[in-house]
């Protein structure tokens, strides 16, 4: 078995074979105050649980099924919007970057750049985000086997920056549909590197609405203790107050109120897993 490799964003550290940390929040940056108030409410949740908590939000959704669906914010507003996040509640913050023009302006603001799956083996990106020394989420594309992902991370340490975390996300399996193969999970540990679980994006259906993707966001949780059971360094599960009024992902993204018991049987099953 590959040693486990420790990433340490902050006062936080992921690893295989360490707690699991939560990554959260809402799909995109609405306003200050929505993200200013869906970190507070995850924050709390995620500490009287006892897990280790980053916050998740983008400034941009470039990949939306329809020309006609809402973005977010843009790049400006949406970094300021993390900063201040960032230092209100003093967690580490994460969003998606689409170019390498955005990296450097994005790393300076966030602890996180993640690399949206669509764009995993864009290789400039890759590179660029590696170069900026910041902790590089990178998300397993729905069109690769879990093996492929040890080449993506390479195209990162290249850079000499090895603070990299491998997610899983789903594969393709007809149209508008994704599976899960736990399979992957350890397959991709064998890199050495924290490997992230996304459980809301897992039950999403590709354009599943014709102008939008679907997706069944009560499957979700099941997924998240799968994943835990399996062994893995963190849980992405994006998050909502109203996710079936949220400007995007609603069908997969959690109620407010299904977080803390969902973490609580985590953080119990992870007990178990890990020790």
């Amino acid at each position: 078995m590959t040693q486990p490799k420790h990433v340490t964003v902050g006062p936080i550290s992921f690893g295989n074979d360490l707690p699991f940390v939560l990554i959260s929040g809402p799909c995109q940056i609405e306003s200050r105050d929505h993200a200013l108030f869906m970190a507070d409410a995850l924050a709390k949740a995620a500490g009287k649980a006892g897990v280790p908590f980053i916050f998740k939000s983008s400034f941009d959704k470039a990949n939306r099924t329809s020309v006609s669906g809402r973005r977010g914010v843009g790049i400006d507003a949406g970094l300021a919007i993390l900063a201040e996040v960032k230092a209100a509640l003093g967690c580490p913050v994460l969003t998606d970057i689409h170019g390498p023009e955005q990296v450097v302006a994005a790393a300076q603001a966030v602890d996180i750049l993640q690399i949206p799956a669509f764009l995993c083996r864009q290789t400039d990106l890759l590179i660029a985000a590696g170069q900026t020394g910041a902790v590089i989420n990178v998300k397993k594309g729905q069109f690769l086997a879990p093996w492929d992902m040890a080449a993506v991370a390479q195209k990162v340490a290249s850079t000499g920056n090895e603070r990299i975390l491998l997610t899983e996300r789903g594969a393709s399996f007809g149209y508008n549909t994704l599976v899960s193969d736990m399979r992957a999970l350890p397959t991709m540990a064998e890199t050495g590197y924290p490997v992230v679980f996304d459980a809301t994006h897992s039950v999403q259906q590709p354009g599943g609405l014709g102008s939008a993707s679907g997706g069944q966001r009560e499957f979700a949780p099941l997924l998240a203790r799968s994943a835990v059971a399996a062994g893995v360094a963190a849980i992405f599960a994006e998050a909502h107050e109203d996710p079936d009024n949220a400007p995007s992902d609603g069908p997969v993204m959690l109620p407010l109120d299904w977080v803390g018991p969902m973490l609580e049987k985590l953080v119990a099953i992870d007990g178990v897993v890990k020790g």
